[in-house]
């Protein structure tokens, strides 16, 4: 047996982390209205503008659970609670 096979589910494990935190760095940097990478928007100040900050906010996978029931498994939550 390879004594490295113990190492490659705590490198799959980091290599997951890493990639949220990218895919969060780049939604900040490219979508968020509060961030200002340019020059040009840095000397824009503070800008009253709701309308990119509820679209920023609301994000797709926010809507897709806003209507959903706050459970891990429906279907067995539901069997065990159903008196039938």
């Amino acid at each position: 047996m390879c004594r490295y096979m113990y190492v490659y589910p705590l490198f799959a494990a980091t290599g997951v982390a890493v990639g949220i935190c990218v895919m969060q760095l780049v939604r900040n940097i490219s979508t968020n209205p509060e961030v200002r990478v340019t020059k040009e928007n840095r000397t824009a100040g503070v800008l009253d503008n709701f309308a990119e900050g509820e679209k920023y906010s609301q994000h797709a996978l926010r809507k897709f659970v806003r209507n959903k029931a706050p459970e891990i498994m429906p279907n067995i939550n539901k069997f065990f609670t159903d008196p039938n």
